[in-house]
């Protein structure tokens, strides 16, 4: 199932995709949907992120090309960071480059959407906790995150966190391609099966770290290939069955 959250001539509200149909949810998309009964066409609405999270976790350095492009070690466990919540933004919203920086970068990601609190949920039982998974672009000032030493400020930006188009609920992501491409040129090209640290992994460890509530996005990393975009561009990150997030890009 791929799961929505769309402004229409009514409101804002979750919705099921079914081609170019919606049905809306009542309430919230996780659980058992509950239907409204009412349905949009895709072209008469505009997608927005599809979840809110209390909380954004991204794991660094998870690709090993990605670690030696910057002549960095792989770490031996998770590399954990937070992004606020107001960095998140949906499908074909700008992101925005502050002027404090000079070089801002792209970094396309597969992300986890939790889908039930957890607290110290061992790996062999995250995927019953994940909802699905999305499209993420962990935005980064690059010049800022390499000047301050940590990367709170560099990573969390108004808009430094493109996500979308929908949660695929139904997808394997062990093994999936991840691409992204600026003004329609490939410049990351990779596989979900690279990563370092897996997915179940993943859960186990920033559980073990936090309680993770329902709806909080887990970013697992970047490939490498990652570059500066600059005002007026275009940003594409395509994963294999779930879809395709675009953002345009332009100066704050």
């Amino acid at each position: 199932m791929r799961l929505a959250r769309v402004a229409h001539a009514g409101g804002v509200a979750f919705a099921s995709v079914d081609g170019d149909e919606l049905l809306e949810i009542a309430d919230h998309p996780f659980g058992q949907p509950n239907y409204t009964g009412k349905r949009f066409s895709l072209a008469d609405v505009r997608l927005l992120a599809p979840i809110l999270p209390s909380k954004v976790i991204a794991i660094g350095r998870n690709y090993a090309e990605h670690a030696a492009e910057f002549g960095n070690e792989v770490p031996q466990s998770p590399m954990m960071f937070l992004k606020p919540s107001t960095s998140v933004i949906g499908p074909n919203a700008a992101i925005k480059l502050p002027a404090a920086s000079q070089r801002v970068d792209f970094e396309g990601e597969l992300a986890v959407v939790i889908g039930q609190p957890i607290r110290n949920v061992k790996a062999a039982q995250a995927p019953a906790a994940i909802l699905g998974y999305t499209i993420a672009n962990d935005v980064s000032a690059r010049d800022l995150q390499k000047a301050d030493g940590q990367w709170g400020r560099a990573k969390g930006f108004d808009t430094f966190c493109p996500l979308g188009p929908w949660i695929e609920t139904a997808v394997d992501a062990s093994d999936l391609a991840i691409r992204t491409e600026v003004d329609g040129e490939l410049k990351q090209d990779s596989r979900t099966s690279l990563l370092i640290h897996k997915i179940p992994e993943l859960v186990e460890f920033v559980s073990g770290v936090m309680t993770l509530l329902p709806g909080d996005v887990i970013l697992t990393g970047t490939p490498a290939g990652v570059g500066q975009i600059t005002d007026g561009q275009t940003v594409s990150i395509t994963i294999e069955g779930i879809g395709t997030l675009t953002n345009p890009v332009q100066n704050a």
